[in-house]
């Protein structure tokens, strides 16, 4: 395989943002669809807000405080179930009962990639389902050390981790630095560090985006601002 059909995708991503499991399903169709073109994700952070405590806050009236309308808020529900019934995904968002702050979560998925091959999209896409389908605390470390043992890390080595400040401004670094680059919402998928897709888009419209850059890429050409 050439270089010019190696990509790197940087996905710039919050663990609780629906849309970003929407567009992490979306992403893997794509790709799927590419057989020719081998592309290395890397997990990116970005929080949605992270003026929420360590210990996170009761959802309903965390959702309700921001949408100020209930009905609204289970209209938007009810498109995301739809939505992700499609994608595979079975949201369960009356489950969910703590709004977390995800900086913990964060630094695991950071960790994660200097862990093997695969371990950290395994372990995206598994706090993802832990905190969108099953319900669970994502902002609990004891949650957090599991996901990284059936990711396949070492969870005496994480706990240890997660105990102590590591790589937590770092994080916020790369955080500050999206806001900086202009990403104010995600997910946003960043092709091989000169081209931006915003938002979750379909797989088609992400496969079409990935084909031109590997393309461009292969003709020697600048890739698209």
């Amino acid at each position: 395989m050439t270089e010019q059909n190696h990509l790197t995708i940087d996905v710039v991503s919050d663990v609780v943002c629906p849309w970003c499991f929407l567009g992490m399903k979306r992403l893997e169709n794509a790709l799927a669809s590419l057989p020719d073109i081998k592309a290395e994700v890397h997990w990116r952070p970005f929080q949605l807000d992270p003026t929420i405590p360590p210990e996170g806050k009761e959802r309903k009236a965390y959702m309700l405080a921001k949408f100020s309308d209930e009905n609204r808020l289970k209209q938007v529900h009810a498109n995301l179930v739809s939505l992700g019934a499609v994608e595979g995904i079975a949201f369960d968002f009356d489950a969910i009962t703590v709004a977390p702050n995800t900086l913990d979560a964060h630094r695991l998925i950071r960790w994660a990639a200097a862990s093997g091959a695969g371990v950290q999209d395994k372990l995206a896409r598994s706090l993802f389902s832990l905190y969108f389908e099953q319900g669970k605390n994502i902002g609990d470390r004891a949650v957090l050390v599991e996901a990284a043992r059936a990711a396949g890390m070492d969870a005496a080595v994480v706990e240890s981790l997660l105990a102590t400040d590591a790589d937590r401004d770092d994080v916020t670094n790369e955080i500050v630095t999206a806001s900086r680059m202009g990403i104010t919402g995600v997910p946003c998928f960043l092709l091989d560090g000169k081209y931006a897709v915003m938002g979750a888009q379909d797989a088609a419209t992400l496969a079409d985006a990935i084909r031109q850059v590997a393309t461009e890429k292969a003709a020697g050409a600048p890739t698209l601002n």
